[in-house]
């Protein structure tokens, strides 16, 4: 039965793995298209990006391969032969689980230390490659920086031979001391290269250039603030050497918290904790001291020596005064001082309003790291142990349904992983945004899954159907006889 097993799941691993790389390619096929790169480079993408599709594959190999294996063994009456022999269906499992179990462990070690390692390397080379061209990196409609030269662009729309014709056309030149005084605008541009130059020519057609004349003094600058010009052709050099030496394995500092190990992520997730904690404290009491509300009171403060005096000061006051309501006090001062008063709290409180809606979402981008370096640890342990839970919810399963092949068992397998995965990217998103507590999130699939596989188990031990002793649809068929009998008395 081991080997049965073993056959199915490296058959069902290459399919599946062969399926979600070609997926992998449709996903990624604007960051590798049109950029002349060989097929080594396209080849090392792959095979960086293939251990964080485990995730995916894996589970859903256990369960193919389980439903596979135990449902070709029940239609062969195989099962049926193994309990005449005084085998049962535990005895038969236990040198499966024990491999699923040791599977359950090879996964978190791929989870913990490949895994990480391959998401940095494919963060990187896909931060390399987009810089390998300059049309390439030029995005329509928003500035693009290009690696290498003092300017950021920004065109509409591009269009032709691998992009090379460019519609409006907008630069920002940049000054020795990094500051934009420059701009150039035309209605089309061109870019024209030569494969042996490190030298790309940007031809603008129909514009205008403007430039911000540095003066040395006020006076100076008010009567000649900037420069313009009208041309119909501009023709600008851009060095592109840095791009043509560039690395594409280049390493970066840069770290997210699937780049990291288990004892990794518990570091960062304390002191991210303690920084949030820090944060939240420090906005609380800005916010608090710039209100004005809930004074600390000094220990020589009369409030603090002779409370009685001062409650006793209040009640005369109340009694001397009817002042019960705000309109009532603002009705004591002139209507200027009114009006200033009022100025002032309207202004005031905009202000604290403006202050603590940007602060919000400061905060709220704090704790959704938090909240992914938690997901992203538990994670971990999650993937590990869902392999185990999903073979018992394929073992049992095909033995109950005792149907072989890769037709109702692949379809089968197929709706129970959507399950176990769409529950799983709705439980992560709710918890990123704090909706639910990310360990439920990164846990919530497998919870559910685990009372399954419990229940199929025991139904699968007794040999029983799938729901009750008898086929689901055969007592769906006799309902509605016993229905249309009754109609015909």
């Amino acid at each position: 039965m081991l080997s049965r097993f073993l056959y199915n799941f490296f058959s069902s691993f290459a399919i599946l793995m062969f399926i979600f790389i070609f997926q992998t390619i449709w996903l990624f096929i604007d960051d590798l298209a049109g950029k002349d790169l060989d097929l080594v480079i396209i080849g090392k993408f792959l095979f960086y990006y293939m251990p964080t599709l485990i995730d995916k594959v894996l589970p859903l190999t256990v369960l193919l391969s389980s439903i596979l294996t135990f449902g070709t063994f029940a239609e062969n009456y195989e099962f049926a032969a193994m309990k005449a022999s005084g085998i049962s269906l535990q005895r038969a499992m236990l040198s499966i689980i024990v491999f699923v179990v040791l599977l359950g462990g090879f996964t978190f070690f791929l989870a913990n230390n490949v895994i990480p390692a391959s998401e940095q390397k494919i963060y990187n080379m896909r931060r390399n490659i987009a810089k390998l061209k300059p049309a390439a990196v030029i995005v329509e409609g928003v500035f693009s920086d290009i690696e290498g030269s003092d300017m950021n662009i920004k065109v509409e729309e591009k269009y032709g031979e691998k992009d090379r014709f460019l519609k409006d056309v907008i630069i920002h030149q940049k000054s020795s001391n990094g500051i934009n005084r420059t701009v150039i605008r035309a209605k089309t541009g061109e870019l024209i290269s030569d494969e042996a130059s490190d030298i790309i020519q940007l031809v603008l057609n129909n514009g205008h250039y403007y430039e911000e004349v540095n003066s040395k003094s006020k006076e100076e600058k008010k009567k000649h603030p900037f420069a313009k010009a009208e041309f119909e052709t501009y023709i600008k050099n851009i060095d592109i050497s840095a791009l043509n030496d560039l690395d594409v394995e280049k390493e970066s500092d840069i770290t997210t918290d699937k780049m990291k190990n288990v004892f990794r992520l518990q570091k960062d997730i304390d002191s991210l904790g303690q920084n949030n904690v820090r944060q939240v404290r420090a906005f609380s009491k800005n916010i608090i001291a710039r209100m004005g509300a809930f004074p600390i009171a000094q220990p020589n403060d009369t409030i603090v020596e002779e409370p009685r005096i001062l409650l006793k000061a209040v009640e005369i006051k109340k009694s001397k005064d009817s002042i019960a309501t705000t309109e009532q006090l603002l009705e004591l001062f002139p209507e200027w001082q009114r009006l200033q008063l009022l100025t002032n709290a309207k202004n005031q409180v905009s202000s604290l309003l403006t202050t603590v809606r940007a602060k919000k979402e400061e905060l709220r981008n704090r704790f959704k790291i938090y909240n992914m370096h938690i997901l992203s640890l538990h994670k971990k342990f999650a993937l590990a142990f869902s392999c185990v839970i999903l073979f018992f919810v394929g073992a049992p399963l095909g033995a109950i349904i005792r149907k072989g092949g890769l037709g109702l068992p692949m379809v089968i397998a197929i709706l129970l992983f959507l399950t176990y995965y769409f529950i799983g990217v709705f439980a992560n998103n709710y918890a990123k945004e704090g909706n639910i507590h990310p360990i439920l999130g990164a846990w919530l699939s497998v919870l559910i899954m685990l009372p399954l596989s419990i229940i199929l188990t025991m139904r699968a031990t007794a040999d029983r159907g799938l729901m009750g002793d008898g086929n689901l649809i055969q007592r769906i068929t006799d309902l509605f006889k016993k229905r249309k009998k009754h109609i015909t008395e």
